[in-house]
């Protein structure tokens, strides 16, 4: 198995960043997750960091090396997010229960599965082509094959599902796909997505690597939206297929890594992690300085 992948989030106009993105990996398997905290709701940061590590921690106990049955993994790694923030509002004492949007995809044996909650997005380009993106969970886009109004121009944010809501999720689970040499998978939050239209979105994820693509989406979004922008996250991987069946890359310092696994997420606790945006922003740099080193070494 052998793929790039980097990664970005970005606070914009919001005075945090309740957005979590990572990725963990055996040398058969790999999982990558994005989670974007709901404003409107206490703590959607903890949310968002929850849904990561319990579904990573899911990931390091079922792929040894390899998950298999993936479409029972990424539906219960889900359920078993949601039930978590659930019982940390729980043991907390909250009124109203944190909440996240949740994109999952998971890669082995050459294939591609995904799930997704909300309206964090995945797309899959391929020789210069949309070939799929996730369908968001909301009003707006659940009547996307009607004439857009004012109304769902304004309501295009109103999610009907979640993590962390009251009635059990309503997920989407997709049918396992073939990947290709080169295929682009990006799983970004809504404050990508909302201020660059799919057209554009592809073009630059085909014309770019992954490793100049995600930098330059961001920074797109973010003059786009200018200073009312949302926070932006994006992760991108471009698979390949080797001859060897290596790892893409190497563990940079500070990752969660043992013989079998390895993760760009931590393991810290909500309350430890709340969010000091200096903080974040070097973790994440180091990361992808990491990435960089790693390819320039293979290169």
């Amino acid at each position: 198995m052998k793929f790039s992948v980097f990664q970005v989030s970005r606070r914009g106009g919001r005075s945090k960043n309740e957005d979590r993105m990572g990725y963990c990996y055996t040398r058969e398997s790999a999982l990558f997750l994005l989670a974007d905290g709901m404003g409107g709701h206490p703590q959607g940061e903890v949310a968002a960091q929850l849904a990561l590590q319990t579904i990573s921690a899911y990931f390091q106990r079922a792929a040894h090396p390899e998950v298999g049955a993936t479409s029972d993994f990424l539906s219960n790694a889900l359920l078993s997010a949601h039930h978590q923030i659930m019982r940390y509002a729980t043991e907390k004492g909250l009124l109203d229960c944190p909440r996240t949007t949740l994109v999952a995809a998971l890669a082995e044996r050459g294939h591609l599965q995904w799930i997704h909650c909300g309206d964090s997005r995945l797309y899959v380009v391929r020789d210069g082509q949309l070939l799929t993106r996730t369908r968001d969970h909301s009003y707006s886009e659940q009547q996307a094959s009607f004439p857009a109004s004012k109304s769902d121009r304004l309501n295009r944010n109103l999610l009907f599902t979640c993590l962390g809501s009251p009635q059990r999720p309503i997920y989407e689970l997709s049918s396992s796909m073939a990947l290709q040499n080169g295929d682009r998978v990006m799983l970004c939050s809504d404050g990508l997505w909302s201020a660059i239209p799919d057209h554009e979105i592809v073009h630059v994820l085909t014309d770019q690597s992954v490793e100049e693509a995600v930098p330059e989406l961001t920074e797109r979004a973010l003059r786009k939206a200018g200073s009312g922008s949302d926070n932006v996250t994006v992760l991108a991987m471009e698979w390949e297929s080797p001859e060897e069946k290596i790892p893409a890359v190497t563990a940079p310092m500070g990752l969660v890594q043992n013989d079998e696994f390895q993760s760009t997420i931590q393991f810290d606790s909500p309350e430890e992690e709340d969010l000091d945006e200096e903080t974040i922003e070097r973790s994440i740099a180091e990361i992808n300085e990491a990435i960089r080193r790693s390819a320039a070494r293979k290169g």
